[in-house]
């Protein structure tokens, strides 16, 4: 996969409009594994192998142990892995991520409003919204993945 363009170059300004939008969800107050667990479950269901190699890494560096990560996909059946709080943030960014297929039901809605503020909700769904921009940027312009990049580069080293 060859990378297409340079986003962040060609377009700082806009690049930087969605950095703000990060800015936000990061202060925001909601728990910073908990976004990252959205945000790789979104980018499980858009398959984007930039943000899927990016927020594994992130996960692993906070300590998350490999079988969590490696449920996330199938988070439903992940027993007690998975808080109600996660489940409950994983339920609404798959909803929100499907929007065309899904319609995001009343049902669901309740559902996550069972579990987080209104407030809450809002900065979640922002959350989404802004990983599901950053997956289609990547791939749309077919970002390489770190772990591709290190593979790369490990196969062009010269043996001695």
């Amino acid at each position: 996969m060859t990378k297409r363009l340079d986003y962040n170059q060609i377009a700082p300004n806009g690049a930087k409009a969605l950095g703000g939008v990060y800015g936000y969800v990061v202060q925001s107050g909601l728990p910073a594994e908990l976004v990252d667990l959205v945000n790789l479950r979104i980018s499980q269901i858009n398959n984007c192998a930039y943000c899927l190699d990016m927020h594994t890494r992130d996960l692993a560096k906070k300590g998350v142990p490999v079988e969590k990560l490696a449920l996330v996909q199938a988070w439903e059946e992940g027993g007690n892995l998975f808080s109600d709080t996660e489940r409950a943030a994983l339920a609404w960014a798959e909803t929100v991520t499907r929007v065309a297929q899904t319609g995001v039901p009343d049902e669901a809605y309740r559902a996550a409003r069972a579990v987080f503020s209104e407030k809450e909700l809002v900065d979640l769904t922002i959350a989404i919204s802004l990983m599901n921009a950053y997956n289609r940027m990547a791939i749309s312009f077919r970002n390489t993945p770190q772990a591709a990049i290190k593979n790369e580069a490990k196969r062009t080293v010269p043996a001695h």
